[in-house]
């Protein structure tokens, strides 16, 4: 893994915004004062690609990654691996209890066309496929880089104080780390499909020899026996083809002579379908019968619509019904109008008579609520007089006269005051009912009087239309109605104009004398005429359309005998058509029942003709199948003595042509099936020789799988593998450390795969590699990391756990120069000798004078800022 851009945004104590562009450093170290915020990027690293950073003691804490005061931080990382590129993003917030959450957790990875120099924004934005979200993340990252979280603590992130857990790790937990490192897991995956391909080999060798086994006739013998089949049916097929030819032949024939036997039984079914229909010998006397009736219908139909006539003609005569209906109309409206009239005037007289003894009523109990107001108030005072009197005291000033109390006054005793009150409020609430129904009756009195107006005017309305219907009746009508309405308008044009001014005038009316010019029981009497007159004419009218519906219905009859009897002329005709080439009579056209039976006469004798043609051709037809069925007979015997089965054929063919057809498609068939047997025994005897070679391949494949397998198989063969590869990295790390310690120390690897040193300055004395001090913990620590940086790539099974980054977080301090020259120059080494990056974190000026690229970190009152120099 290495870092390409790394962005912060308020992690730790970075509260602005920054990003670290890592693009062209190979070799950096990061400077500053104590608590500056060095380490903080290093743990942005961790955080981003794990989650979690080693200082803060707990794998699943995020909380230290905030400040007290902030809310919400970002944390992106840009990096490579394996030759691809991702990016990483981690986001956090504070809730509103101060609890911190992960707000977004993404892996995508990235288009690598972009140049590692790009913009961090211009990197992320080149998205070829999200990878993960949330907390898959972690476990995307482990794979891509393929090291857990401690093991990326101990190979590739460095913390401070834990330099040396590599080297004081227990043999386990290094076997561990080395079996990701080295992609160990590939063996378990090789045995795996080790013995997956044995069972597959096993199975398709098995699979081929029960193939092997299922081939029959796939020796040289059935090759031979196949052809020597082949030619037989082929010489059958010579022999047999004129027979078929003779058997066609006869299958004609037998064509010939059954077509001239159908076409005698056509003429036998002829004379056999001659029937006389059943209604002939009565239709004659039914088609009279309907004539007869027809003429009885017509004579009551005529009488019928004469009726009909007279009625219609009495009825124009009397008056127009429409013309009563609206007369009699006006006349209950106008008398409606009336009578409303005179109900409204004799209430609005009724009100008026009302009103003054309302009012004498209101002003009486008016003056009555004054007294009783009145008398309230003098009770009050009294009562008022007999309470001051009560509180008086001789020779102090009274409050009302201001002068001294000489003798102190007697009040004799009031009448209820509460009584008095009560009296004034049943006076006063009389009075307000007596003002109350007062006005109502005034009201209701202009009310009534708006009334009486609005409804003379309606009456005057009434007689007046009353009048006018009348005139236009008497100008329109004619006959009986012209005459009534004539009569009529002139009395009801000066009754009409009366009436309205009578009633409201109050001058008593009666309805006979309102309605005086219009006789309603004449209009009635006429109406009730003429509605009589319209039911005997509606009445008439009905027996004539029932008259005339009796008529069609005879003539329909009559008209369906009539055709009756031409369709069974026709067909009389057509009958004998059929048999007119078999010698049929005339036919007599004066009698339909007397033409059937001559005619059916004539069949009888023709019948007995025909039947005797039919038998004679009936025994031609079966002397040629006989014959047929002969040659049919011996051809299927040939056929089956050469084992040509023929039980699928008939016994005796209905069509010797197709059974012709058949045989010989038997034959060609036997000849197909016997050159297709030929063509698989060559087959079977090619196939078979394929599959004994592919049986001995598919062995001898399962055998090298099995001995593969039974290889990895075995339980020390991890151990031993990761015991090689820690021989090589304690090898590599021992000349590091040979060097760092001028000599004195080497490392070893112990009985049990524990890492020991080797004291050169103590003859050579192995001891526990806890016993160093702390700079020499250092020194051996470093080593190893440095080995691991070194040796892993070619170690790895795969090259794909190649250590492409190294960050050191101090330890420095205690190194003396000379060695910790030897550090520089070995971390120069380190860094400039393959494409790896390796970044330190320091407080020794003499180490980070030495490192190409500077980043400066310094922290004020804002938070940690970082600066980019060049030593």
């Amino acid at each position: 893994m290495r870092p390409l851009v790394l962005h912060l945004d308020d992690f730790g104590s970075f509260r602005e915004p920054v990003t670290v562009d890592f693009s062209d450093v190979d070799y950096f170290v990061l400077v500053g004062p104590t608590g500056a915020g060095k380490s903080t990027l290093i743990d942005a690293i961790c955080f981003a690609l794990y989650g979690t950073v080693p200082r803060w003691g707990k794998e699943n804490v995020i909380a230290h990654a905030l400040a007290p005061s902030a809310v919400a931080a970002k944390v992106a990382l840009v990096f490579e691996t394996g030759g691809r590129r991702y990016a990483v993003v981690r986001a956090l917030k504070r809730d509103a209890r101060g609890k911190v959450h992960t707000a977004e957790a993404r892996l995508e990875e990235l288009v690598p066309s972009v140049p590692a120099t790009a913009g961090l924004e211009e990197l992320m934005s080149a998205v070829a496929r999200p990878v993960a979200e949330g907390a898959a993340v972690t476990a995307e990252v482990q794979r891509i880089t393929g090291l857990e979280y401690r093991f990326f603590t101990q190979c590739v992130v460095l913390p401070q104080g834990r330099f040396a857990e590599f080297l004081h790790a227990q043999p386990r937990e290094r076997q561990d780390l080395l079996v990701q490192l080295l992609d160990a897991d590939v063996y378990e995956r090789v045995r795996q499909r080790a013995v997956q391909e044995e069972s597959g080999a096993a199975q398709a060798a098995a699979f081929a020899r029960e193939r092997l086994a299922r081939l029959t006739d796939a020796d040289e013998p059935a090759e031979r026996a196949a052809e020597a089949r082949l030619a037989t049916l082929r010489a059958l097929d010579e022999q047999v083809r004129a027979d078929l030819d003779a058997l066609r032949s006869s299958a004609v024939e037998i064509r010939r002579l059954a077509e001239e036997r159908e076409a005698v039984r056509r003429r036998v079914t002829a004379l056999g379908s001659l029937a006389m229909p059943p209604e002939v010998p009565t239709l004659a006397e039914h088609v009279r019968a309907a004539a007869s009736e027809v003429r009885d219908h017509a004579r009551d139909a005529e009488a019928a619509e004469a009726e009909e006539q007279r009625a219609e003609d009495e009825l124009a005569a009397l008056d127009d019904p429409d013309i009563l209906v609206d007369l009699l109309r006006a006349a209950e409206a106008h008398e409606r109008a009336v009578t409303e009239l005179r109900a409204a005037s004799e209430r609005a007289a009724r009100t008026r008579a009302s009103l003054e003894p309302l009012a004498d009523r209101a002003r009486a109990l008016d003056a009555a609520l004054a007294g009783a107001e009145e008398a309230r108030d003098r009770l009050r005072d009294a009562h008022a007089g007999a309470e001051l009197a009560r509180r008086l005291v001789v020779g102090q000033e009274c409050p009302t006269c201001l002068r001294p109390v000489e003798r102190l006054p007697h009040h004799p005793a009031s009448a209820d005051l509460r009584a008095a009150e009560r009296h004034v409020k049943t006076c006063r609430k009389e009075a307000e009912q007596a003002r109350t129904r007062h006005t109502e009756a005034e009201t209701e009195a202009r009310h009534l009087e708006r009334t009486v107006r609005e409804l003379t005017d309606h009456a005057t309305h009434t007689a007046r239309d009353l009048a006018d219907r009348v005139g236009r009746t008497a100008g329109e009508a004619g006959g009986g109605a012209g005459r009534a309405a004539g009569d009529l308008a002139g009395r009801t044009t000066r009754a009409g104009g009366e009436t309205a001014g009578q009633v409201a005038g109050g001058e008593p009316q009666g309805q006979d004398g309102l309605l005086a010019g219009v006789d309603r029981d004449d209009l009635e009497g006429r109406l009730t005429a003429v509605r009589a007159a319209e039911r005997r004419a509606a009445k008439l009218r009905q027996a004539a359309r029932d008259a005339r519906a009796r008529l069609a219905t005879a003539k329909r009859r009559a008209e369906e005998l009539t055709g009756r009897t031409e369709r069974l002329w026709r067909d009389l005709e057509a009958a004998r058509d059929t048999v007119v080439p078999l010698g049929a009579p005339p036919l007599d056209r004066d009698d339909l029942h007397r033409a059937w039976t001559a005619l059916l006469a004539w069949r009888a004798d023709a019948a007995v003709r025909e039947h005797a043609a039919l038998e004679e051709h009936d025994e031609h037809v079966a002397q040629a199948e006989h014959r047929a069925r002969t040659l049919w007979s011996a051809v299927a015997t040939r056929l089956d003595d050469h084992g040509v089965e023929t039980s699928g054929a008939s016994a005796r063919p209905a069509a010797p042509d197709k059974a012709a057809g058949r045989l010989g498609e038997l034959v060609a068939a036997a000849i197909a099936q016997a050159r297709a047997h030929l063509a698989r025994v060559k087959e079977n005897r090619a196939a078979a020789r394929e599959l004994d070679e592919r049986v001995r391949a598919e062995e001898e494949r399962a055998r090298v799988a099995k001995e593969l397998a039974l290889c990895l198989r075995a339980d020390a063969f991890e151990r031993w593998l990761c015991t090689e590869a820690l021989d090589l990295l304690v090898t590599a790390a021992s000349d590091t450390l040979r060097e760092l310690s001028d000599g004195q120390y080497e490392l070893a690897l112990g009985a049990r795969n524990e890492i020991e040193v080797i004291d050169h300055a103590e003859a050579g004395m192995r001891r526990n590699a806890r016993t160093l001090s702390g700079g020499e913990t250092f020194q051996a620590a470093l080593a190893l990391a440095l080995a691991l940086s070194d040796q892993v790539a070619g170690l790895s099974a795969t090259a794909a756990r190649s250590l492409d980054s190294l960050f050191l977080d101090e330890g420095f301090g205690s190194l003396d120069p000379a060695t910790l020259d030897t550090v520089a120059a070995t971390l120069e080494r380190l860094a400039g000798g393959r494409e790896r990056m390796v970044g330190v974190v320091t407080h020794v000026p003499a180490l980070a004078d030495r490192i190409p690229v500077r980043f400066e970190v310094r922290r004020d009152a804002k938070g940690s800022h970082l600066h980019r120099a060049t030593a």
